[in-house]
């Protein structure tokens, strides 16, 4: 059965036990303030068991594509070193919201597995949660009698809270589990050591394979657990390891998810794949193969690499996936953007995203490739440095703090820095390593460090968001909980009727105030996470089930609003000005400016920016009013023409907006009719990423704001110039700047003249060479004239100059041609470069190199005199 055919056997089963099937949800996860990616099959259904929103359905089956590279559930590292750990990986599930429970669960797994799977009954043990004593947890007693009737009681095995207690995170949903582990040993093996002793123990081959999970209990804040008014089920089956069981392999990457990839990584690397755990060149190739995978979806589900949250964790994978390949497959060009292509052809057909988004996800890994490649070349150099300094200083052990730097400030990987010092007979201070990533943790827990306690709830009235249709609002408080971090203590409170547009789709959550005849709090923020509109006040009412007056500030929201329609006439614009491949991928709308991210491989024209803010411009003037459809089967709204963006998730139901021509699904704010942005200026156009352009503008108020600035300038520049027709008088002043340029040109000439007859007689008798080493503050232009002149005048000589000017620090070197054989330029310019922290070439009669370190000059200058 090949892997295309275990999925989809998977989902036609339970459609025909009236599951209804729905897609996979985004890797990347924009709207949950608790994690960055879906890392389990739930993480899409967490507002139903929650109670936040009602299911679309009462039983529902999918496949999931997850991440597990963060926090609770973190993989990464053990990537490549055995055979069935993943980043990203597939998890089939099927859930029950309040409908089935164990007996069915059980039943359902098991005729699955055993009759249309089959997959032989000797060889599958279950696990039952034992319960703890600690939160008065009975043994599941329930599961294990239904178990019973498809299965030996000695295959039935008691777990611990750890394995058989499953929780979403700290707090939220939980519930014992039952998992199914499988026995994929030969019976040769099987005959020495029992499976039941195996399992559990990270054997290769005694794998957990699903895990069925009875959702019961409500896990709080202050770690107690309550009863959840409906039992759910949620499973979640790995679908590589189902693939290795089904495909009788004994590892998930000797199946066909990913021996098309390793197929590929061979042909282009010239490596041959044994599947041998411990060889490194093995390892390498499992971390490729996986971790394109995890790349790739995630940057066609919207999440580019960055320097930050999500974003950097991408970057950080194709990064390790970029130094194994170099270190390990010694491939030191880009190459892991041609693995993108195999992974549509294996997987675009079920997730068509990887299709639609294919040359985008190529051009990113691309362009990472080549920039990361970079940061490794000029690590070496660094590394170098480092090598020599610690072997002058007497050292055998490369210093912690220079390494860590070396890790953390230019992103060189440190095993790579391990391995170079190791070829030189030296380490690195691994104690002191560790001590300096701990302080960088520490760093990072104590700024992000959050308390949250639990919900205190007041009301049971709705909660409902009026924003849409007022910015005011008489409201009450329906619940509320302390939050505790580095800035202090403050409150988050719900709102029976908020007028507080949450952040979501590009657009900043409202501020404002909340207040009533005796108090007045303000809201420093608002949110949403599970279904829920939360604010941010910096207090908490004395009486916190009073009536309030909710208020939003209607001067950010204005202007935001004005900001975020005019994206979609923007997104509209781009289309019809560059063609229908520019698609939205990121934006940011606040009440200053907005910023939106777009697909286009090359840099806009000032043509064509003019004619896409006339565009613009032009509908704002028709005074196009607003039409909204508040709720609107999807389906319709697509039909009506609306644009909906990959990477995000919609529901049955969607809100679109349009504006004229210009139809969007959208939960935002926007102005009831395009006259009310104002003006739309464009204020820049440039690259956020390979493949992806980005512009910033304004509107509004702002627009306003830019014009009278403008118009200020231009006549303080008229007072200056004391002249109207500043154009004329600027031209005026830049024919006088070059005649002026000219004349400074001529006497540096002179000054250069004057110094070639000192520095011919300033070189130093070498045996039968001549060297002259010279420091000047002359231009690099004049430098360069000087020594073309010296090495065709001095024969047999070596000329290096090294210059301050403009406060940067230059070296030149000339070879005259007679010492060609024996000196070259390049070698000698890259050797001293190191000293300025810098880098060159040319050739060999002539090189230059420039740096960041001028105080590195006089070390240049003292290496420079022992050539």
């Amino acid at each position: 059965m090949t892997s295309q055919e275990i999925r989809q056997k998977f989902l036609d089963y339970f459609k025909s036990k009236d599951h209804l099937i729905v897609p996979s949800a985004p890797i990347v996860l924009k709207d949950d303030p608790t994690l960055m990616f879906s890392n389990s099959g739930m993480t899409q259904f967490k507002d139903f068991f929650l109670g936040y929103k009602t299911p679309t359905a009462p039983r529902i089956a999918d496949t999931q594509k997850c991440l597990r590279v963060s926090g609770k559930h973190n993989d990464l590292d053990d990537v490549g070193r055995d055979t069935y750990h993943h980043t990203m990986f597939e998890m089939l599930g099927n859930w029950s919201f309040g409908d089935y429970f164990k007996k069915d669960a059980i039943a359902f797994a098991w005729e699955l597995l055993t009759e249309v799977f089959g997959v032989p009954k000797e060889n599958l043990y279950v696990t039952i949660f034992e319960g703890d004593a600690s939160e008065n947890l009975e043994r599941d007693q329930d599961a294990y009698d239904f178990w019973k009737s498809h299965i030996s009681e000695d295959r039935i095995i008691n777990g611990n809270k750890k394995d058989n207690f499953w929780e979403m995170g700290e707090s939220g949903p939980c519930g014992p589990c039952s998992e199914i582990h499988i026995d994929l040993r030969t019976p040769e093996e099987k005959a020495k050591v029992s499976g039941l002793d195996l399992v559990n123990n990270d054997h290769p081959q005694v794998v957990e394979v699903w895990n069925l999970v009875f959702m019961e209990f409500n896990r709080k804040a202050d770690k107690s657990l309550e009863k959840l008014p409906q039992q759910h089920v949620d499973t979640g089956m790995g679908f590589e390891r189902l693939c290795m069981a089904l495909q009788g392999k004994s590892s998930n990457y000797d199946t066909d998810v990913f021996t098309p990839l390793i197929a590929k990584v061979e042909e282009i690397s010239g490596k041959k794949y044994t599947g041998i755990l411990e060889d490194e060149k093995d390892i390498a190739i499992r971390v490729v193969v996986d971790h394109i995978r995890a790349v790739s979806f995630a940057i066609a589900d919207g999440q580019l690499p960055s320097n930050g949250g999500a974003g950097y964790v991408i970057r950080r994978i194709l990064r390790r996936a970029i130094s194994y390949s170099y270190r390990f497959l010694d491939m030191k060009e880009p190459f892991l953007y041609e693995l993108v292509a195999v992974l549509k052809d294996q997987m675009g057909a079920f997730f068509p995203e990887l299709e639609k988004q294919g040359n985008l996800v190529t051009e990113v890994i691309k362009s990472e490739e080549d920039s990361f490649l970079k940061t490794i070349e000029n690590g070496l150099i660094r590394v170098e440095k480092l090598i020599e300094q610690t072997i002058a200083d007497g050292s055998k052990v490369l210093p912690s703090e220079e390494v860590f730097e070396l890790y953390d400030t230019y992103g060189f990987p440190d095993d790579l820095t391990r391995i170079i010092a190791e070829e030189k007979g030296l380490t690195i201070d691994e104690a002191g390593f560790k001590v300096e990533m701990e302080k960088q943790k520490l760093r990072s827990k104590a700024d992000s460090a959050q308390k949250v306690y639990d919900w205190v709830t007041l009301e049971t009235k709705p909660e409902n968001f009026v924003g849409y249709d007022q910015i005011e609002s008489e409201t009450y408080i329906t619940r509320y909980r302390k939050v505790e971090n580095k800035d202090g203590e403050f409150y988050q409170v719900v709102l029976s009727s908020s007028p507080f547009y949450p952040e979501g789709g590009g657009q900043v959550g409202d501020k404002g105030v909340l207040e009533n005849a005796t108090e007045s709090f303000e809201v420093l923020e608002t949110k949403k996470e599970n279904g829920l509109i939360i604010s941010l006040i910096n207090g908490l009412p004395k009486d916190a089930g009073a009536v309030f007056y909710a208020k939003a500030n209607a001067t950010d929201r204005k202007n935001s609003q004005a900001n975020h329609s005019v994206t979609h006439l923007l997104h509209e614009a781009l289309r019809e000005v560059l063609g229908t491949h520019v698609e939205q991928k990121g934006s940011y709308v606040g009440p200053d400016y907005l910023r939106f991210d777009f697909s286009h491989f090359n840099k806009m024209t000032e043509e064509e920016l003019a004619l896409v803010e006339e565009k613009v411009n032009h509908k704002i003037k028709e005074s196009i009013a607003l039409q909204e459809f508040r709720s609107i089967p999807i389906q319709e709204a697509l039909d009506k023409g609306a644009m909906a963006l990959f990477g995000e998730k919609y529901g049955d139901s969607v809100r679109m907006i349009q504006f004229g021509s210009s139809k969007e699904l959208c939960g935002g704010t926007h102005v009831k009719n395009t006259i009310e942005i104002g003006h739309f200026k464009i204020t820049s156009e440039g690259s956020a990423a390979a493949g992806i352009r980005r512009i910033e503008a304004i509107s509004g108020d702002k627009s306003e704001e830019y014009f009278k600035n403008l118009e200020n300038q231009i006549h303080e520049l008229s007072q200056l110039l004391k002249s109207k027709d500043v154009v004329r008088s600027i031209e005026k002043l830049m024919e006088e700047n070059a005649s002026l340029k000219s004349e400074v040109e001529a006497l540096k000439k002179e000054k250069a003249k004057g110094e070639i007859g000192e520095w011919k007689n300033a070189y130093e008798q070498k045996g039968n060479k001549q060297l002259l080493v010279k420091k000047t503050s002359l231009d690099a232009g004049s430098v360069k004239d000087i020594v073309f002149q010296l090495k065709k005048e001095i024969p047999t000589s070596v000329t290096i100059i090294l210059s301050d000017a403009d406060g940067k620090p230059m070296i030149t070197v000339g070879v005259s041609d007679d010492l060609a054989a024996d000196y070259q330029a390049g070698a000698i310019v890259k050797d001293l470069a190191k000293e300025i922290q810098g880098g060159g070439g040319g050739n060999p009669g002539f090189a230059t190199a420039g740096g960041k370190n001028l105080d590195g000059l006089e070390n240049a200058y003292q290496k420079a005199l022992n050539i």
